[in-house]
Protein backbone atom coordinates (compact mmCIF):
# COMPACT_ATOMS: atom_id res chain seq x y z
CA UNK A 1 0.00 0.00 0.00
CA UNK A 2 2.58 2.04 0.85
CA UNK A 3 4.30 1.46 -2.48
CA UNK A 4 0.97 2.45 -4.32
CA UNK A 5 0.63 5.53 -2.84
CA UNK A 6 3.97 6.71 -3.64
CA UNK A 7 3.23 5.58 -7.40
CA UNK A 8 0.16 7.81 -7.23
CA UNK A 9 1.13 10.89 -5.34
CA UNK A 10 4.30 11.41 -8.06
CA UNK A 11 2.15 10.00 -10.80
CA UNK A 12 -0.19 13.37 -9.90
CA UNK A 13 3.03 15.05 -9.71
CA UNK A 14 3.90 14.65 -13.46
CA UNK A 15 0.45 14.93 -14.66
CA UNK A 16 0.43 18.40 -13.28
CA UNK A 17 3.49 19.27 -14.84
CA UNK A 18 2.05 18.18 -18.15
CA UNK A 19 -1.12 19.82 -17.96
CA UNK A 20 -0.19 22.93 -16.52
CA UNK A 21 -0.08 25.03 -19.63
CA UNK A 22 -3.92 24.36 -20.35
CA UNK A 23 -4.24 24.85 -16.62
CA UNK A 24 -6.22 21.66 -15.87
CA UNK A 25 -7.34 22.04 -11.67
CA UNK A 26 -5.52 19.61 -9.99
CA UNK A 27 -8.82 18.49 -8.47
CA UNK A 28 -9.42 17.04 -11.68
CA UNK A 29 -6.49 15.52 -11.88
CA UNK A 30 -6.47 13.85 -8.38
CA UNK A 31 -9.88 12.67 -9.33
CA UNK A 32 -9.03 11.20 -12.60
CA UNK A 33 -6.14 9.53 -10.78
CA UNK A 34 -8.21 8.02 -8.67
CA UNK A 35 -10.73 6.75 -11.27
CA UNK A 36 -7.65 5.57 -13.37
CA UNK A 37 -6.20 3.28 -10.50
CA UNK A 38 -9.68 2.20 -8.86
CA UNK A 39 -11.85 -1.06 -9.34
CA UNK A 40 -13.44 -0.49 -12.48
CA UNK A 41 -10.49 0.93 -14.92
CA UNK A 42 -7.42 -1.06 -13.66
CA UNK A 43 -8.40 -2.60 -10.51
CA UNK A 44 -5.09 -1.92 -8.79
CA UNK A 45 -7.14 -0.43 -6.04
CA UNK A 46 -10.48 -2.13 -4.51
CA UNK A 47 -12.37 0.08 -2.55
CA UNK A 48 -16.00 0.27 -2.06
CA UNK A 49 -15.99 1.19 1.90
CA UNK A 50 -18.85 4.08 2.05
CA UNK A 51 -18.66 4.64 5.96
CA UNK A 52 -14.58 4.49 6.06
CA UNK A 53 -14.49 7.31 2.90
CA UNK A 54 -17.02 9.31 4.58
CA UNK A 55 -14.70 9.19 8.18
CA UNK A 56 -11.43 9.79 6.12
CA UNK A 57 -13.38 12.66 4.07
CA UNK A 58 -14.83 14.84 6.91
CA UNK A 59 -11.27 14.49 8.18
CA UNK A 60 -10.01 16.23 4.68
CA UNK A 61 -12.59 18.77 5.38
CA UNK A 62 -11.99 19.70 8.59
CA UNK A 63 -8.29 21.06 7.89
CA UNK A 64 -9.39 22.45 4.15
CA UNK A 65 -12.93 24.48 5.87
CA UNK A 66 -10.19 25.58 8.39
CA UNK A 67 -7.56 26.89 5.84
CA UNK A 68 -10.36 28.51 3.36
CA UNK A 69 -11.17 30.73 6.62
CA UNK A 70 -7.94 31.36 7.54
CA UNK A 71 -6.77 32.65 4.31
CA UNK A 72 -9.64 35.38 4.30
CA UNK A 73 -8.78 38.59 5.67
CA UNK A 74 -11.10 41.36 6.59
CA UNK A 75 -9.59 43.80 4.17
CA UNK A 76 -11.43 41.81 1.06
CA UNK A 77 -14.11 40.68 3.22
CA UNK A 78 -15.74 43.92 4.78
CA UNK A 79 -16.64 45.35 1.58
CA UNK A 80 -17.97 42.42 0.42
CA UNK A 81 -19.52 40.93 3.51
CA UNK A 82 -23.58 41.37 2.81
CA UNK A 83 -23.65 39.52 -1.14
CA UNK A 84 -21.26 36.90 0.36
CA UNK A 85 -22.68 35.82 3.29
CA UNK A 86 -26.14 35.91 1.72
CA UNK A 87 -24.57 33.40 -1.07
CA UNK A 88 -23.23 31.16 1.60
CA UNK A 89 -26.47 30.55 3.48
CA UNK A 90 -29.31 32.14 1.62
CA UNK A 91 -28.06 31.71 -1.47
CA UNK A 92 -27.77 27.65 -0.87
CA UNK A 93 -31.39 27.22 0.28
CA UNK A 94 -32.47 28.98 -2.82
CA UNK A 95 -30.18 26.77 -5.05
CA UNK A 96 -30.97 23.36 -3.37
CA UNK A 97 -34.68 24.62 -3.23
CA UNK A 98 -35.09 25.86 -6.76
CA UNK A 99 -33.63 23.26 -8.64
CA UNK A 100 -35.51 20.20 -6.33
CA UNK A 101 -38.69 21.32 -7.20
CA UNK A 102 -37.48 21.67 -11.23
CA UNK A 103 -35.72 18.08 -10.85
CA UNK A 104 -38.38 16.78 -8.70
CA UNK A 105 -40.70 18.10 -11.94
CA UNK A 106 -38.78 16.61 -14.54
CA UNK A 107 -37.08 13.44 -13.03
CA UNK A 108 -40.91 11.94 -11.42
CA UNK A 109 -38.40 12.18 -8.56
CA UNK A 110 -40.17 12.23 -4.48
CA UNK A 111 -39.72 15.84 -3.45
CA UNK A 112 -38.18 14.87 -0.49
CA UNK A 113 -35.44 12.74 -2.34
CA UNK A 114 -35.19 15.43 -4.87
CA UNK A 115 -34.32 17.81 -2.22
CA UNK A 116 -32.02 15.74 -0.32
CA UNK A 117 -29.88 15.18 -3.07
CA UNK A 118 -30.30 19.09 -4.87
CA UNK A 119 -28.89 19.95 -0.99
CA UNK A 120 -25.59 17.61 -1.17
CA UNK A 121 -25.29 19.30 -4.81
CA UNK A 122 -25.87 23.15 -3.75
CA UNK A 123 -22.33 24.12 -2.40
CA UNK A 124 -19.03 25.87 -4.30
CA UNK A 125 -16.06 24.29 -4.20
CA UNK A 126 -13.30 26.34 -2.49
CA UNK A 127 -10.42 23.94 -3.46
CA UNK A 128 -11.40 24.48 -7.08
CA UNK A 129 -12.31 28.01 -7.23
CA UNK A 130 -9.25 29.45 -5.23
CA UNK A 131 -6.52 26.76 -7.94
CA UNK A 132 -8.34 28.59 -11.14
CA UNK A 133 -8.97 31.85 -9.93
CA UNK A 134 -5.90 32.81 -8.26
CA UNK A 135 -3.56 32.04 -11.48
CA UNK A 136 -5.64 34.90 -13.18
CA UNK A 137 -6.11 38.42 -12.53
CA UNK A 138 -9.78 39.05 -12.27
CA UNK A 139 -11.66 42.04 -10.87
CA UNK A 140 -11.34 41.83 -7.33
CA UNK A 141 -14.79 42.66 -6.58
CA UNK A 142 -16.12 39.07 -7.82
CA UNK A 143 -13.06 37.08 -7.19
CA UNK A 144 -13.71 38.20 -3.49
CA UNK A 145 -16.78 36.85 -3.25
CA UNK A 146 -16.58 33.81 -5.21
CA UNK A 147 -13.69 32.93 -3.29
CA UNK A 148 -14.89 33.64 0.19
CA UNK A 149 -18.58 32.29 -0.81
CA UNK A 150 -16.87 29.25 -1.61
CA UNK A 151 -15.21 28.99 1.45
CA UNK A 152 -18.09 29.63 3.56
CA UNK A 153 -21.17 27.96 1.71
CA UNK A 154 -20.10 24.68 3.07
CA UNK A 155 -21.70 24.31 6.13
CA UNK A 156 -24.97 25.33 5.47
CA UNK A 157 -24.81 22.41 2.76
CA UNK A 158 -23.87 19.96 5.45
CA UNK A 159 -26.32 20.82 8.05
CA UNK A 160 -29.00 21.05 5.13
CA UNK A 161 -27.67 17.39 3.79
CA UNK A 162 -28.30 16.06 7.62
CA UNK A 163 -31.31 17.60 8.56
CA UNK A 164 -33.17 16.25 5.05
CA UNK A 165 -31.67 12.90 6.41
CA UNK A 166 -33.32 13.13 9.45
CA UNK A 167 -36.71 14.05 7.95
CA UNK A 168 -36.28 10.44 5.65
CA UNK A 169 -34.92 8.34 8.17
CA UNK A 170 -38.24 9.57 10.25
CA UNK A 171 -36.16 10.99 13.35
CA UNK A 172 -38.23 10.83 16.57
CA UNK A 173 -37.78 15.13 17.23
CA UNK A 174 -40.44 16.79 16.19
CA UNK A 175 -40.48 19.43 13.12
CA UNK A 176 -39.92 22.28 15.81
CA UNK A 177 -37.56 20.76 18.08
CA UNK A 178 -35.23 19.64 14.37
CA UNK A 179 -35.59 23.39 13.30
CA UNK A 180 -34.54 24.49 16.20
CA UNK A 181 -31.59 21.97 16.27
CA UNK A 182 -30.85 23.04 12.34
CA UNK A 183 -30.74 26.87 13.98
CA UNK A 184 -28.48 25.61 17.31
CA UNK A 185 -26.11 24.22 14.64
CA UNK A 186 -25.59 27.45 12.84
CA UNK A 187 -25.29 29.37 15.67
CA UNK A 188 -23.34 27.16 18.11
CA UNK A 189 -20.99 25.92 15.32
CA UNK A 190 -20.42 29.73 14.55
CA UNK A 191 -20.61 30.95 18.46
CA UNK A 192 -18.00 28.28 19.51
CA UNK A 193 -15.61 28.75 16.02
CA UNK A 194 -15.29 32.32 16.81
CA UNK A 195 -14.79 31.68 20.38
CA UNK A 196 -11.95 29.05 20.27
CA UNK A 197 -10.83 31.69 17.53
CA UNK A 198 -9.87 34.27 19.45
CA UNK A 199 -8.80 32.03 22.48
CA UNK A 200 -6.06 30.59 19.76
CA UNK A 201 -4.79 33.56 18.75
CA UNK A 202 -4.46 33.92 22.61
CA UNK A 203 -3.08 31.22 23.46
CA UNK A 204 -0.48 31.28 20.66
CA UNK A 205 1.32 34.57 22.31
CA UNK A 206 1.45 32.65 25.04
CA UNK A 207 3.69 30.05 23.38
CA UNK A 208 5.43 32.43 21.20
CA UNK A 209 9.07 31.30 22.32
CA UNK A 210 8.44 27.79 21.29
CA UNK A 211 10.31 26.24 18.72
CA UNK A 212 7.93 26.78 15.58
CA UNK A 213 7.27 22.90 15.43
CA UNK A 214 5.03 23.09 19.03
CA UNK A 215 3.13 26.11 16.92
CA UNK A 216 2.55 23.70 14.28
CA UNK A 217 1.23 20.82 16.30
CA UNK A 218 -0.86 23.49 18.57
CA UNK A 219 -2.43 24.81 15.40
CA UNK A 220 -3.64 21.18 14.60
CA UNK A 221 -4.67 20.56 17.95
CA UNK A 222 -6.99 23.77 17.98
CA UNK A 223 -8.54 22.22 14.63
CA UNK A 224 -9.29 18.91 15.67
CA UNK A 225 -10.85 21.02 18.76
CA UNK A 226 -12.81 23.38 17.40
CA UNK A 227 -14.29 20.51 15.04
CA UNK A 228 -14.77 18.26 18.48
CA UNK A 229 -16.63 20.31 21.23
CA UNK A 230 -18.49 21.28 18.33
CA UNK A 231 -19.91 18.05 17.86
CA UNK A 232 -19.92 17.24 21.03
CA UNK A 233 -22.33 20.08 21.73
CA UNK A 234 -24.48 18.89 18.63
CA UNK A 235 -23.31 22.22 16.87
CA UNK A 236 -21.94 22.02 13.28
CA UNK A 237 -18.36 21.15 13.59
CA UNK A 238 -17.69 22.33 9.95
CA UNK A 239 -18.84 25.92 10.69
CA UNK A 240 -16.67 26.03 13.69
CA UNK A 241 -13.10 25.30 12.20
CA UNK A 242 -14.11 28.12 9.80
CA UNK A 243 -14.62 30.49 11.78
CA UNK A 244 -12.03 29.41 14.13
CA UNK A 245 -9.79 30.35 10.69
CA UNK A 246 -11.03 33.24 10.09
CA UNK A 247 -10.61 34.71 13.26
CA UNK A 248 -7.02 33.19 13.79
CA UNK A 249 -5.94 33.97 10.49
CA UNK A 250 -7.21 37.64 11.53
CA UNK A 251 -5.19 38.07 14.99
CA UNK A 252 -1.80 39.03 14.99
CA UNK A 253 -0.02 35.25 15.41
CA UNK A 254 3.71 34.67 16.41
CA UNK A 255 5.39 33.33 12.96
CA UNK A 256 2.12 34.40 10.80
CA UNK A 257 3.58 33.49 7.95
CA UNK A 258 4.40 30.00 8.52
CA UNK A 259 1.36 29.18 10.01
CA UNK A 260 -0.42 30.45 6.60
CA UNK A 261 2.08 28.19 4.97
CA UNK A 262 1.43 25.13 7.26
CA UNK A 263 -1.93 25.71 6.83
CA UNK A 264 -2.33 25.35 2.99
CA UNK A 265 0.35 23.23 2.71
CA UNK A 266 -2.33 20.66 5.47
CA UNK A 267 -5.53 22.01 3.16
CA UNK A 268 -3.56 21.31 -0.24
CA UNK A 269 -2.84 17.70 0.65
CA UNK A 270 -6.07 16.81 2.05
CA UNK A 271 -7.75 17.84 -1.25
CA UNK A 272 -5.30 15.51 -2.83
CA UNK A 273 -5.81 12.69 -1.03
CA UNK A 274 -9.55 13.51 -0.74
CA UNK A 275 -10.11 13.39 -4.35
CA UNK A 276 -8.05 10.65 -4.85
CA UNK A 277 -10.47 8.75 -2.48
CA UNK A 278 -13.40 9.86 -4.02
CA UNK A 279 -11.84 8.92 -7.66
CA UNK A 280 -11.39 5.20 -5.95
CA UNK A 281 -14.96 5.02 -4.49
CA UNK A 282 -16.87 5.82 -7.70
CA UNK A 283 -17.60 2.51 -10.23
CA UNK A 284 -18.00 4.29 -13.81
CA UNK A 285 -19.69 1.44 -15.27
CA UNK A 286 -22.68 2.61 -13.22
CA UNK A 287 -23.16 5.79 -15.02
CA UNK A 288 -24.63 3.93 -17.72
CA UNK A 289 -28.04 3.89 -15.81
CA UNK A 290 -27.75 6.96 -14.38
CA UNK A 291 -25.59 9.36 -16.74
CA UNK A 292 -28.86 11.35 -18.23
CA UNK A 293 -30.33 12.44 -14.82
CA UNK A 294 -26.83 13.86 -13.43
CA UNK A 295 -26.84 15.99 -17.15
CA UNK A 296 -30.61 17.35 -15.99
CA UNK A 297 -29.20 17.85 -12.46
CA UNK A 298 -26.04 19.57 -13.56
CA UNK A 299 -28.28 21.88 -16.14
CA UNK A 300 -31.05 23.11 -13.96
CA UNK A 301 -28.68 23.60 -10.47
CA UNK A 302 -26.30 25.50 -13.07
CA UNK A 303 -28.42 27.64 -15.62
CA UNK A 304 -31.33 27.92 -13.14
CA UNK A 305 -30.68 27.34 -9.54
CA UNK A 306 -27.46 29.23 -9.13
CA UNK A 307 -28.22 32.09 -11.10
CA UNK A 308 -31.53 32.87 -9.41
CA UNK A 309 -29.81 32.72 -6.06
CA UNK A 310 -26.91 35.29 -7.25
CA UNK A 311 -29.82 37.93 -8.60
CA UNK A 312 -31.81 37.42 -5.38
CA UNK A 313 -28.50 37.87 -3.14
CA UNK A 314 -26.83 40.65 -5.12
CA UNK A 315 -30.53 42.31 -5.77
CA UNK A 316 -29.49 45.60 -3.58
CA UNK A 317 -26.19 45.58 -4.32
CA UNK A 318 -24.16 47.52 -6.83
CA UNK A 319 -22.71 44.87 -8.75
CA UNK A 320 -23.18 44.93 -12.64
CA UNK A 321 -24.81 42.33 -14.68
CA UNK A 322 -21.71 41.32 -16.45
CA UNK A 323 -20.59 40.72 -12.59
CA UNK A 324 -23.77 38.79 -11.49
CA UNK A 325 -23.04 36.64 -15.13
CA UNK A 326 -19.70 35.68 -13.75
CA UNK A 327 -20.50 34.93 -10.07
CA UNK A 328 -23.28 32.12 -11.56
CA UNK A 329 -20.43 30.60 -13.99
CA UNK A 330 -18.73 30.22 -10.66
CA UNK A 331 -20.55 28.40 -8.48
CA UNK A 332 -18.32 25.23 -9.48
CA UNK A 333 -18.89 21.87 -7.77
CA UNK A 334 -16.20 19.53 -5.86
CA UNK A 335 -15.56 17.91 -3.13
CA UNK A 336 -17.97 18.58 -0.41
CA UNK A 337 -21.15 17.35 -2.83
CA UNK A 338 -19.38 14.31 -3.05
CA UNK A 339 -18.39 13.74 0.53
CA UNK A 340 -22.23 14.72 1.20
CA UNK A 341 -22.99 12.07 -1.61
CA UNK A 342 -21.66 9.54 0.91
CA UNK A 343 -24.10 10.26 3.84
CA UNK A 344 -27.02 8.94 2.36
CA UNK A 345 -25.46 5.25 1.88
CA UNK A 346 -23.75 5.04 4.75
CA UNK A 347 -26.98 5.60 6.50
CA UNK A 348 -28.80 3.21 4.66
CA UNK A 349 -30.55 5.46 2.37
CA UNK A 350 -28.65 5.27 -0.79
CA UNK A 351 -28.34 1.05 -0.93
CA UNK A 352 -27.53 0.97 -5.22
CA UNK A 353 -25.16 4.61 -4.82
CA UNK A 354 -27.91 5.72 -6.98
CA UNK A 355 -27.52 9.69 -5.42
CA UNK A 356 -23.66 8.66 -5.10
CA UNK A 357 -23.20 8.30 -9.02
CA UNK A 358 -25.42 11.00 -10.25
CA UNK A 359 -23.95 13.82 -7.30
CA UNK A 360 -20.15 12.28 -9.08
CA UNK A 361 -21.58 12.76 -12.58
CA UNK A 362 -22.87 16.09 -12.36
CA UNK A 363 -19.79 17.42 -9.94
CA UNK A 364 -17.75 15.86 -12.34
CA UNK A 365 -19.70 17.61 -15.67
CA UNK A 366 -19.22 21.12 -13.62
CA UNK A 367 -15.73 20.76 -13.20
CA UNK A 368 -14.83 20.12 -16.58
CA UNK A 369 -17.37 22.60 -17.87
CA UNK A 370 -17.03 25.39 -15.72
CA UNK A 371 -13.40 25.11 -14.73
CA UNK A 372 -11.72 25.37 -17.72
CA UNK A 373 -14.14 27.90 -18.80
CA UNK A 374 -14.72 30.73 -16.36
CA UNK A 375 -11.22 32.32 -17.21
CA UNK A 376 -12.08 32.52 -20.94
CA UNK A 377 -15.53 34.13 -20.00
CA UNK A 378 -13.94 36.78 -17.34
CA UNK A 379 -12.23 37.84 -20.33
CA UNK A 380 -15.31 37.88 -22.85
CA UNK A 381 -17.19 39.89 -20.04
CA UNK A 382 -13.90 42.27 -19.64
CA UNK A 383 -13.69 41.27 -16.12
CA UNK A 384 -10.02 40.28 -16.37
CA UNK A 385 -6.83 42.41 -16.26
CA UNK A 386 -3.16 42.36 -16.46
CA UNK A 387 -2.01 41.47 -13.40
CA UNK A 388 1.60 41.53 -11.39
CA UNK A 389 4.25 39.57 -12.68
CA UNK A 390 4.83 36.27 -11.14
CA UNK A 391 8.32 35.76 -10.05
CA UNK A 392 10.02 32.58 -9.29
CA UNK A 393 11.86 33.79 -6.26
CA UNK A 394 9.84 35.13 -2.97
CA UNK A 395 10.58 36.34 0.24
CA UNK A 396 8.54 36.90 3.50
CA UNK A 397 8.86 37.99 6.71
CA UNK A 398 9.42 35.47 9.13
CA UNK A 399 8.57 36.36 12.61
CA UNK A 400 7.74 34.79 16.22
CA UNK A 401 7.32 38.18 18.27
CA UNK A 402 5.20 40.95 17.01
CA UNK A 403 6.37 43.43 14.48
CA UNK A 404 5.22 46.86 12.89
CA UNK A 405 7.26 46.01 9.61
CA UNK A 406 5.98 44.04 6.54
CA UNK A 407 7.76 42.42 3.53
CA UNK A 408 5.31 43.64 0.32
CA UNK A 409 5.91 43.17 -3.23
CA UNK A 410 6.02 46.44 -6.17
CA UNK A 411 5.56 45.51 -9.39
CA UNK A 412 6.60 48.47 -11.70
CA UNK A 413 4.20 47.52 -14.61
CA UNK A 414 6.56 48.11 -17.94
CA UNK A 415 2.85 48.66 -19.72
CA UNK A 416 2.77 51.82 -17.56
CA UNK A 417 5.65 53.28 -16.58
CA UNK A 418 9.10 54.12 -18.48
CA UNK A 419 12.60 54.98 -17.65
CA UNK A 420 15.19 54.25 -14.87
CA UNK A 421 16.32 55.11 -11.36
CA UNK A 422 19.73 54.16 -9.02
CA UNK A 423 18.46 52.47 -5.70
CA UNK A 424 20.21 55.81 -4.14
CA UNK A 425 18.20 58.30 -5.81
CA UNK A 426 14.74 57.10 -4.63
CA UNK A 427 13.21 59.38 -1.14
CA UNK A 428 11.53 56.43 0.44
CA UNK A 429 10.24 56.52 4.26
CA UNK A 430 12.73 55.98 7.21
CA UNK A 431 13.03 52.91 7.82
CA UNK A 432 12.13 51.36 4.55
CA UNK A 433 14.95 49.23 2.48
CA UNK A 434 14.39 47.51 -0.69
CA UNK A 435 15.74 43.65 0.13
CA UNK A 436 15.72 42.62 -3.45
CA UNK A 437 14.98 42.61 -7.40
CA UNK A 438 13.29 40.65 -9.59
CA UNK A 439 14.14 40.37 -12.87
CA UNK A 440 13.18 38.04 -15.54
CA UNK A 441 13.09 35.33 -12.98
CA UNK A 442 16.84 36.41 -11.92
CA UNK A 443 17.32 37.64 -8.44
CA UNK A 444 19.20 41.20 -7.75
CA UNK A 445 21.03 41.90 -4.07
CA UNK A 446 20.50 45.76 -4.65
CA UNK A 447 23.07 48.20 -3.54
CA UNK A 448 23.28 52.21 -3.82
CA UNK A 449 24.28 52.10 -7.66
CA UNK A 450 22.00 49.50 -8.43
CA UNK A 451 19.54 50.79 -11.41
CA UNK A 452 16.00 49.50 -11.06
CA UNK A 453 14.09 49.25 -14.50
CA UNK A 454 10.35 48.75 -15.38
CA UNK A 455 9.32 45.12 -15.59
CA UNK A 456 11.02 44.75 -11.84
CA UNK A 457 9.75 43.27 -9.25
CA UNK A 458 10.36 44.97 -5.78
CA UNK A 459 10.85 43.21 -2.17
CA UNK A 460 10.44 46.16 0.23
CA UNK A 461 10.65 46.11 3.89
CA UNK A 462 8.64 48.34 5.64
CA UNK A 463 6.34 49.90 8.12
CA UNK A 464 2.75 49.18 7.97
CA UNK A 465 1.43 52.43 8.03
CA UNK A 466 3.93 53.53 5.48
CA UNK A 467 3.15 51.05 2.76
CA UNK A 468 0.90 53.34 0.68
CA UNK A 469 3.42 56.13 0.82
CA UNK A 470 6.34 53.68 0.10
CA UNK A 471 4.64 52.70 -3.22
CA UNK A 472 3.92 55.73 -4.24
CA UNK A 473 7.58 57.07 -3.62
CA UNK A 474 8.77 54.14 -5.62
CA UNK A 475 6.38 54.66 -8.66
CA UNK A 476 6.96 58.61 -8.64
CA UNK A 477 10.06 57.64 -9.44
CA UNK A 478 8.97 56.50 -12.99
CA UNK A 479 6.99 58.23 -16.18
CA UNK A 480 4.06 56.89 -17.36
CA UNK A 481 3.52 55.98 -21.14
CA UNK A 482 1.16 58.15 -23.51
Amino acid sequence: MILLTSILLMFIVFVAAVSRKINVPLIIIALAVGIIFGSDVTGIIYFDNEKLAQDLANIALIFILFAGGFGIKNVYFKPVVKPTMLLATLGILVTANVTAVIFSLLTGWPFIKSALICAIISSTDAAAVFSILRNRSINKNVTSITEIESAANDPMAIISTTFIMQIILGSSSGTVTSLLLFFWQLIGGTGIGILLGIAGAYLFSKIRDLDVGYLYLFLIGMILLSYGLSDMCMASGMLSVFFTGFIMGNKKLPFQNGLSSFSGALSFIANVGLFILLGLLVFPKNFSSIWHIGIILFLIITFVGRPLAVLLCTFFTKLTLREKTFLSWSGIRGAVPIVLATYPAAAGIDNQHQIFNIVFFAVTLSIIFQGTTIGKLADILKLSFKGKRQVKQTMELVTVHDTDYELIEIFIDDDIYEGECKVSEMSLPSGTTITMINRNDSVIAPSGQTIILPGDVLSVLIEMGKIKQGTNDVLRMFSKRK
